[in-house]
């Protein structure tokens, strides 16, 4: 009897130990653009686990069996306004279920320009997303994911932030490097869904932009933002979910960013459902949003060759 005992011992202890060791810091020691500070990480648990003033940005992995394996990865940015991460609804349980269908999900806690520890705050959630695609490229093998089939995944602002690492991947400011800065941030395709695109004011969704660039941005930093402006040949394939009665993220956000998609000649699906309203996630009992994943499915096994 005690022989079965200790096996199970051991398997669940092999469980918490993967478990562990796939929650990775995306810097070492205080992350750039940040000052060392006394600020804590607040997470509050009200339906939605709500993470608020990260310090220590990071990357939770979740990784498929390998009997089902794609060897396709998703890294994911759960929205917020860039003032918290809904990290569950929009980030664990996306991961959870991307696993379920063979993909790894990777999800980032990205720091929020909110916080008053940083100091070039518009910077930030960039300089995490890029940083956090380049840990997969460098895990990819030690995870069977194969380097070339690492796209993003964004939810309302983390729609924004994965719009705009998929514009402006090669975007640098002055810190320093290490070997993993030498790997591209270019997602391989995106994922958008009620994503916040354009700081223009027909479009706008003015508690992301005041978040992100201030109240009183210059026109130049609010173009910069706005991935409509941005799109080019090389912008990834794209895939877009919005629902036509959203109150707080214009369907004209998705709108604008599948034209500039289009006229530059980039793959694209855009899928405007008539209802569900704004932060849906599943969209479980909201009528025929309730499938967008399946045709998200569809559209992966397309066009991720």
């Amino acid at each position: 009897m005690k022989k079965p005992i200790l096996t199970l011992a051991l398997m669940l202890l092999s469980l918490l130990t993967f478990a562990q060791n796939h929650v990775i810091p995306l810097w070492e020691g205080t992350p750039p653009l940040q000052n060392p500070s006394d600020l804590k990480e607040e997470a509050t648990q009200q339906g939605i686990l709500r993470i608020a003033n990260v310090q220590t940005p990071s990357i939770e992995v979740y990784l498929p069996t390998k009997q089902i394996a794609t060897g396709e990865a998703v890294v994911i940015f759960p929205g917020g306004g860039y003032g918290i991460l809904a990290y569950d609804w929009e980030g664990t349980d996306f991961a959870k279920w991307l696993n379920a269908q063979g993909i790894a999900g990777i999800v980032v806690k990205y720091r929020l320009p909110i916080s008053k520890s940083l100091t070039d705050p518009k910077e930030v959630p960039l300089m995490d997303a890029q940083r956090a695609i380049r840990l997969v490229r460098q895990n990819a093998e030690a995870w069977s994911i194969n380097p070339s089939k690492i796209g993003v995944m964004g939810f309302s602002a983390g729609g924004h932030l994965a719009s705009t690492v998929s514009t402006q991947y090669t975007h640098e400011v002055n810190r320093s490097k290490d070997a993993i800065d030498a790997l591209s941030a270019r997602p391989d395709f995106s994922i958008l869904v009620y994503p916040v695109i354009s700081f223009r004011d027909a479009a706008v969704h003015s508690g992301s932009r005041k978040n992100l660039i201030g109240e009183n941005a210059s026109q130049e930093l609010m173009d910069r933002f706005s991935g409509e402006l941005n799109v080019n040949a090389e912008t990834p394939p794209t895939f877009l979910v919005h629902a036509q009665d959203d109150k707080g993220v214009p369907i004209e956000n998705s709108l604008l960013y599948y034209q500039a998609l289009h006229k530059n000649g980039v793959k694209a699906s855009l899928h405007i459902y008539p209802s569900g309203g704004h932060g849906f996630g599943f969209g479980l009992g909201k009528g025929a949003v309730e499938g967008w994943r399946d045709v998200l499915l569809a559209w992966m096994k397309e066009t991720i060759q």
